[in-house]
């Protein structure tokens, strides 16, 4: 079967570890050129090794930081085809103790680096006659839930920010799309399975709520990243896939 993402250039931002780390190893077995941000440099290297492709550091919430993201990525890739937005922060609580100082943070991290990272990106893939942005919302922008309210709020950003962004660029042939999962099984979620009550509290949740019954991984996601960066989605945008085991229907 023919490489799907041969020749593309893409740039996977928050792909130290996680989704984005098989986001990255899924678009490099397709074939594309692929290069990785994270802020967690020493683990983003280690990655970027193991891979077999390129690293460097971003802070996405901050502009100076993606603006040099971006010089070195198109140095690196010599222009650029898709862009992935997964980095993302996760903090959660009850509504009366949260601070504001937390709100900022997600909204930082969560919203204003798939902002930035996209208005930077579409120089470049209009350059190319177009592309794919693929961002990382999350099952809380649809459904919600105890204890996320801030993460929720930011993530729902992302797909409003998506709908939004996709019918402007449009006309330069630059797709964007997001992917909302629902329970993977990641470091990431931590704060929210603590506030949960622990993993066996997580896991009877599961159980009860995600009809499949399980979470998922991120190799069994990463798949749905793909389709969305190559031409097999030539005619997919504007949308927000749910890929959470049937929670949302």
């Amino acid at each position: 079967m023919a490489a799907r993402l041969l020749e593309k250039r893409i740039l996977v931002i928050g792909a130290a570890t996680g989704i984005g780390r098989a986001v990255a190893a899924a678009a490099l077995a397709e074939g594309a050129q692929v290069v990785i941000a994270d802020q967690s440099e020493d683990v983003g290297r280690g990655t970027a090794n193991e891979l077999g492709c390129h690293f460097l550091a971003c802070d996405v919430s901050n502009e100076p930081s993606m603006i040099s993201l971006f010089d070195g990525a198109i140095a690196q890739l010599g222009g650029l085809d898709g862009l992935v937005n997964n980095a993302g922060l996760q903090k959660a609580g009850p509504l009366e103790a949260s601070t504001v100082t937390d709100w900022d943070a997600l909204m930082a991290v969560n919203a204003r680096g798939v902002y930035l990272a996209t208005r930077l990106a579409i120089p470049h893939l209009r350059t190319a006659g177009g592309g794919s942005i693929v961002n990382t919302s999350s099952l809380a922008a649809k459904r919600g839930g105890p204890g996320i309210t801030a993460y929720a709020a930011s993530k729902g950003a992302v797909m409003a920010f998506t709908t939004a962004a996709a019918l402007e660029l449009a006309q330069d042939n630059i797709r964007v799309n997001s992917i909302c999962p629902g329970f993977i099984d990641t470091p990431f979620n931590n704060p929210a399975i603590d506030f949960m009550g622990g993993r066996e509290a997580q896991a009877k949740l599961i159980k009860t709520m995600v009809p499949l019954g399980r979470q998922s991984t991120p190799e069994e996601i990463a798949p749905l990243y793909t389709f969305l960066l190559s031409d097999e989605s030539a005619y997919v945008t504007a949308q927000a896939y749910s890929i959470d085991g049937g929670v949302y229907n």
